[in-house]
């Protein structure tokens, strides 16, 4: 049975909550953290708090994710696996995106994730020499934002600052790599295409141009988490694997 203690961001609902439940199954203690008061209910819902348990964390406030941290390592142990899917995306058009907008798409997905990883990686992750780290990204940071259409007209593309940050992601995935590797640490991202979830259930999306004609699911995501955090991944970082039915090919 694993008895490694993974972190997952983004669990209390859609593609987090649908990794922390996998690897709940393949054995890991398991953390689950959002900003979303769910996460609660939903680290209970899986039972045993030696197994699983739910924190409510802004992972945009530095003092937070310490403290955070230093929680986990009390209650479980020194963390080996993060998977960070914390995330927002504003849908605005590019002439509507307010500072703000565009301050808290970066804060939460480039900031957040940068400060979960260090906070990790330092001194948990180095000390314990080994560790796996996987950013969930996004096709979006790849092309500029392809999306679905939503049911009040909106979409078509995700934000700017949700694409921009996304792109960010997947090179402080890169550079992380280049920095841990020495310490027997992997850092790799996940783009994933589109995703049926509690915010696409109602989505429109045109699958014309996409090999496999179809929504994703929070399972496909899950199912390339658990292998780039297995031991077997070892010879594997620095990449961002697109789980997207094929549109970024085409």
């Amino acid at each position: 049975m694993n008895k490694q203690v993974a972190i997952v961001t983004g669990a209390g609902r859609g593609i987090g909550k649908g990794i922390a439940e996998n690897l709940i199954k393949k054995g890991y203690k398991v953390a689950l953290a959002d900003i979303l008061e769910d996460v609660l209910t939903v680290g209970e819902s899986f039972g045993d708090e030696l197994t699983a348990k739910g924190y409510q964390l802004d992972i945009r406030n530095k003092d937070q994710v310490k403290s955070f941290m230093e929680e986990v390592n009390s209650h479980f142990g020194s963390v080996n696996i993060l998977v960070n899917v914390a995330g927002t995306c504003n849908r605005k058009a590019f002439s509507e995106m307010t500072l703000e907008d565009w301050d808290l798409d970066v804060a939460t997905n480039m900031t957040g994730t940068f400060l979960m990883c260090q906070s990790a990686i330092y001194p948990y992750m180095k000390e314990a020499g080994f560790g796996r780290i996987v950013n969930i990204a996004s096709v979006s940071g790849l092309t500029g934002g392809v999306g679905p259409v939503y049911e009040d007209g909106s979409g078509g593309r995700s934000g700017i600052a949700y694409a921009a940050s996304k792109a960010g992601v997947i090179n402080m995935t890169k550079w992380i790599a280049r920095e841990v590797g020495k310490y027997g640490i992997t850092c790799n991202a996940i783009a994933p295409g589109v995703i049926r979830t509690e915010m696409t259930k109602d989505a429109y999306y045109d699958f014309s141009n996409q090999p496999i004609q179809k929504w994703g699911e929070p399972q496909d995501i899950a199912t390339a988490v658990n292998f780039l955090v297995s031991k077997e991944s070892s010879f594997i970082t620095g990449v961002c694997l697109n789980v997207d039915g094929g549109s970024t090919m085409v």
